[in-house]
């Protein structure tokens, strides 16, 4: 068997709002994501690792910022895009390990949900979706409160 693994990593600053998307769930917050999708960072990071892992490209090729059809897009609508492409060209996730850099909003209590969204949508077992959390010790701009940062690795295999 064929196997690949790819990275990604997106980010996106605070906006005005009243919460945020992350990993497919809603999350109360006083500030929203500046972005021309829903602004769900850690489902940008999944895509393009997703791409990446292929060499499909990545998600600013396949739904461009520029395009109004994907104006306020429910990220979760792009991943379920890409997990056909992969499937088209032949390809499988094996398992994803995602990782949300912030200070604020608390991730852990929503961890289970979006690892729950995230499999659904990839079709593939929860136990294969791993979703962490962590502070940038109050650096950078994550840690100035800034915006919010998201990492993805995944494994695919072909077949």
């Amino acid at each position: 068997m064929e196997y690949r693994i790819g990275q990604g990593l997106d980010v996106h600053a605070f906006a005005q709002g009243d919460h945020v998307m992350l990993g497919a769930v809603r999350i109360p917050h006083a500030k929203g994501l500046a972005a021309h999708s829903d602004g769900d960072v850690a489902l940008h990071a999944l895509c393009d690792a997703l791409l990446g892992a292929v060499a499909l490209g990545d998600i600013g090729q396949h739904f461009p910022p520029g395009d109004d059809q994907w104006r306020d897009a429910d990220s979760s609508l792009l991943l379920a895009g890409v997990n056909e492409m992969l499937k088209q060209a032949g390809w499988r996730t094996v398992n994803l390990d995602l990782t949300i850099a912030c200070e604020q909003p608390r991730i852990a209590p929503h961890v289970p949900a979006m690892r729950e969204a995230i499999a659904a949508v990839l079709q593939i077992e929860v136990d294969a979706v791993s979703v962490k959390a962590t502070t940038t010790e109050k650096l950078g701009f994550c840690g100035r409160g800034e915006g919010i940062a998201a990492l993805a690795v995944v494994l695919v295999a072909r077949g």
